[in-house]
């Protein structure tokens, strides 16, 4: 069991991490879905559900440099990206003119209710602690349209390790957390979504990665 972890401290924590890696995380990261045949299809496939739903706007929710936004927006999307980190931001505008992205956070999401027609957040619950989790999928179910995609990247595993260092050995200090599939299938059908797929995969975007598709109810 993974003690609770204050709010403030951790969302501090995570922020100041990211606006201090936020340069040289996007030049490592830039090209990494190029190597990663298996997140293209998976992102492909969601895109592929958003428009036979009608289309409309779609988060990306943890965006940081923008680079899964964009990749959605060249599917075809009305992707816009939303990030705790200001200098992530900064970097996103940079790299993807033209698109729109906001700061903010996936525990107080600043969105109208069922204003998205999809949502992704690409491993970006890694840092959000299991006390937080029903909070911030509440958000999400709440501003997802119903019967709208959803789609969750993130570890699979056991347990939490702090990174103190990363992306060209900058500081850092933020607990990962890894989850079990099947724990975070719970969490969504606790929430009001229903899982329609689970992919457990090893690739650049991690070593023991999994994919969790899901949709929002109540059900058209």
């Amino acid at each position: 069991m993974v003690p609770a972890m204050d709010a403030d401290t951790w969302l501090t924590d995570t922020r100041t991490s990211y606006d201090t890696v936020a340069i040289s995380y996007a030049e490592q990261v830039r090209n990494l879905l190029a190597t990663t045949p298996y997140e293209r299809a998976a992102l492909g496939l969601f895109a592929e559900q958003v428009q036979a739903a009608g289309g409309g706007p779609v988060a990306e929710v943890g965006c940081g440099s923008g680079r899964i936004t964009a990749h959605l927006h060249e599917l075809g999307l009305d992707a816009f990206g939303i990030d705790l980190s200001p200098a992530m931001i900064d970097v996103a505008r940079r790299d993807h003119p033209g698109l729109r992205f906001e700061v903010g956070s996936m525990t107080d999401l600043n969105l109208e209710d069922a204003s998205l027609a999809g949502l992704v957040a690409w491993y970006s619950l890694i840092h959000i602690p299991d006390q937080e989790i029903a909070g911030v999928l509440a958000h999400f179910h709440r501003v997802l349209l119903p019967s709208s995609p959803l789609l969750l990247g993130f570890h699979a595993g056991d347990g939490t390790t702090l990174k103190t260092t990363g992306y060209g050995g900058h500081p850092m200090h933020v607990h990962v957390h890894y989850r079990q599939p099947g724990q975070v299938a719970a969490w969504l059908q606790a929430a009001g979504f229903a899982v329609e797929a689970t992919m457990r995969l090893s690739s650049g975007e991690s070593r023991d990665g999994a994919i969790v598709f899901a949709r929002r109810g109540p059900f058209l």
